[in-house]
């Protein structure tokens, strides 16, 4: 099957935090392809000749019952990253952006059963706010929801009021931040497995872990769910970036 695609103008851009920028692309309601929460795209760079020189692939931030003619991007400039150096320095409202997708199987059962834990770190927490917002704006059954993020300063954490608002309204919702560089931060300091750790360090059945972001966080939450904790692999699913 061809695969298709997009051509869409970035219509606007807004700093998230010091080296986070929030995209949107147009993308007609006619034309714009069905996701689900969770999904990515893939955006064709002119960076280079090859295609693992020019691919790379972003959460989409919304929620797909929302903002009808636009996908979210929240995407960070990597030190030395090719791709985030030309959307961070190129691209500007009015510019356009060639795209493949959604893709991938980073999204929730369409039956939850279970208490949902998100874990993640950075840019990481794109595909959650994806699945939260769908969870709020389509109506689906659901239990309680922990979100937990870790970033290293208070000016990096990405979506702060959004979440924090929802943690006031919206029963069952929790939000703990953890940062790792932020000495007069009041609350958890360090990283986010310690919050899973003592949250969670009875084992049940009844919760399923999401996990997102850079591949060391991944790799040592998976060992100490499934080691320290005891938790089954069927409990535990994951997205990594990078």
């Amino acid at each position: 099957m061809p695969v298709t695609w997009y051509d869409s103008i970035v219509t606007k851009i807004e700093d998230a935090s010091p080296t986070v920028r929030r995209f949107w692309l147009d993308v007609p309601a006619a034309d714009k392809p069905a996701f689900k929460a969770g999904q990515f795209i893939t955006i064709d760079l002119p960076i280079g000749d090859k295609r693992l020189q020019r691919w790379r692939s972003y959460s989409i931030a919304n929620a797909p019952h929302e903002d009808a003619g636009a996908l979210e991007l929240c995407i960070v400039k990597a030190p030395n990253g090719l791709g985030s150096q030309y959307l961070f320095e190129e691209v500007q409202p009015g510019s356009s952006l060639r795209w493949k997708g959604p893709e991938g199987a980073f999204f929730l059962p369409d039956t939850l059963e279970k208490d949902l834990v998100l874990v993640c770190t950075g840019t990481g927490v794109a595909p959650f706010r994806s699945m939260i917002r769908d969870l709020l704006g389509s109506g689906k059954a659901h239990r309680r929801v922990h979100l937990i993020f870790g970033t290293r300063r208070e000016a990096d954490i990405l979506y702060r009021q959004e979440f924090e608002d929802l943690a006031k309204s919206w029963p069952g919702f929790r939000y703990d931040v953890v940062l790792s560089q932020e000495a007069g931060w009041p609350g958890y300091r360090g990283h986010v497995h310690q919050v899973y750790l003592a949250e969670y360090a009875e084992k049940r059945d009844d919760v399923a872990f999401y996990l997102c972001g850079w591949s060391n966080m991944i790799d040592e939450a998976v060992a100490n769910l499934l080691v320290q904790l005891g938790y089954d692999r069927s409990q535990i699913h994951y997205e990594l970036y990078g």
